[in-house]
């Protein structure tokens, strides 16, 4: 008996496949090797087609069940976590209406902020956690302003995930956790903000059909099957954005638990047992995977757009095209802790909301020609991430989080031993590398919406922790770093 995960992500799309007895991924496949294009066709904009999701989710499909060579019809529960706040919408014959506004895009953070004004405040935060922001409830708006013909055409908004469920199944609808993440949800009145599309002049049945999060979502239909290789009637039992359900895949659904992902954004995921809000908006609030009205659990996600992509960035820009990721660690290595003075501030992927929503740029400051080499540049890089982390971590502190572990997952910068060091000194935290991912845990998170698993707790018992960093070393030397870098910041959004 097996489970299937799928990731969406920004980069490319990773599926799992899990034995559901021993909780053990059997394979997990990459699709494309390379990564995805993102179309930038203005300053602040990013653009991706979700056909190449759709397409990429059938290579990789085909790819791991002809490596595996297990037998579709042994599949049980099919899960999907996807990247958040984007915006694909379609026509009454689900077919795709334009290129997805997706999550890192910034076009419409002013009129999220107008929103905020005319709303108020006090109602924005008390009822959605959240300010309108650059979510996917504004970027609706945005393409109802700014291309009326193709809004006129629209039968469903839909976020990633539920497009990839769309395709699998040919039913449409989303789950409260995704719609939280879009701005569409009403924690107060507990169903959809109603408010804040009377605002924008939404209609109501744009949006989908609400399912649990655990729960039958639709059975893999005949045309999905033929495309993907999987075996028709497969259930569809989870969806969850990415992370939340990076967060479920290591182990965080209680409350002052907190997880950590470095991928193309940068992001700390804690959870809380009250709906709370951060009164400067630079924390998102979220339903967590196993919210409920009765038994809250709220994910405060603290977003860096602006980090891994920053590393990608520096790679191919500056290393030679045979040089590595672990190459560039070795050579990060020898550079001693706060690289001699070259700093990098990696906010240079659209508006960052820990900054007020504004898009300052990547800044490099205080390169010496004399001094300063690749191996600086590779150590500055990571670093500049690493501060930023904890600059933002500290927002997370006021609102009540502070945890003694951090869990991460064994796929992204938290490989990097300067990264991970850089975290654990800075906030005087275990680091704990738990080796799984996002898909591995959407396939396991299946098993609980098909009733493979008694409850999530069950699904996620079999975790092994790979290593940990613990804050033992040079702490001042990490301290004169991280505050320097912080003055850089200051000046460059003051």
């Amino acid at each position: 008996m097996y489970l299937l995960g799928y990731d969406i992500g920004t980069s490319s799309i990773k599926v799992a496949l899990v034995d559901a007895e021993s909780g053990k991924s059997i394979k997990v496949i990459q699709s494309p090797k390379v990564e995805m294009e993102m179309v930038a066709k203005e300053i602040g904009w990013a653009e991706q087609s979700p056909e190449v999701w759709w397409e990429n989710v059938c290579l990789a499909t085909r790819e791991i069940l002809e490596f595996t060579q297990i037998d579709p019809q042994r599949i049980k529960g099919i899960g999907i976590a996807y990247q958040m706040h984007g915006l694909v919408l379609v026509n009454e014959g689900q077919e795709v209406l334009r290129p997805s506004i997706i999550w890192c895009d910034s076009r419409a953070v002013e009129i999220g902020n107008k929103a905020f004004v005319n709303l108020t405040e006090e109602k924005c935060l008390s009822h959605m956690l959240n300010s309108p922001g650059n979510f996917t409830a504004s970027k609706l708006k945005w393409v109802k302003e700014n291309e009326p013909e193709i809004y006129s055409r629209i039968h469903k908004m839909m976020l990633p995930g539920d497009y990839i469920a769309m395709k699998l199944t040919g039913e449409i609808n989303t789950t409260i956790s995704g719609l939280s993440e879009g701005a569409f949800w009403d924690f107060k009145e507990n169903d959809i903000a109603k408010f804040l599309l009377d605002e924008y002049g939404i209609e109501e049945q744009l949006i989908p059909e609400i399912k649990d999060t655990f729960s039958v979502q639709g059975f893999l239909n005949k045309k999905a099957s033929l495309e993907t290789g999987l075996s028709e009637g497969i259930p569809i039992t989870y969806r969850a954005g990415d992370q939340p359900n990076n967060a479920l895949s290591l182990g965080v659904i209680n409350s002052n638990e907190v997880a950590a992902t470095g991928g193309t954004s940068g992001v700390v995921y804690g959870v809380v047992d009250k709906p709370i809000y951060d009164l400067q908006s630079r924390i998102n609030g979220f339903a967590h995977v196993n919210h409920t009205s009765v038994k809250p659990r709220i994910g405060m996600l603290l977003c860096i757009n602006g980090a891994g992509i920053q590393y990608s960035f520096l790679k191919k820009i500056i290393a030679k095209p045979d040089v590595s990721y672990n190459d560039m660690e070795v050579m990060a290595r020898e550079i001693s802790i706060g690289s001699e003075g070259l700093r990098i501030i990696p906010f240079g992927n659209g508006a960052e909301r820990i900054l007020a929503n504004k898009s300052p740029g990547a800044q490099i400051n205080n390169l010496q020609f004399n001094k300063h080499s690749q191996a600086h540049f590779f150590r500055a890089g990571l670093e500049g991430i690493a501060f930023s982390f904890v600059y933002g971590f500290q927002v997370l502190k006021e609102l009540g989080l502070n945890p003694k572990v951090i869990k991460v997952g064994n796929d992204n910068l938290f490989q990097s031993k300067i990264f991970s060091s850089t975290v654990a000194n800075l906030l005087g935290c275990c680091i704990e590398v738990i080796k799984t991912t996002g898909a591995e845990g959407a396939a396991k998170a299946s098993g609980v919406g098909a009733k493979v698993y008694a409850n999530l707790e069950e699904s996620i018992k079999i975790n092994e922790v790979e290593k940990q960093y613990f804050p033992t070393e040079n702490i001042d030397e990490y301290k004169v770093a991280y505050e320097a870098w912080e003055e850089d910041l200051k000046k460059l959004v003051s």
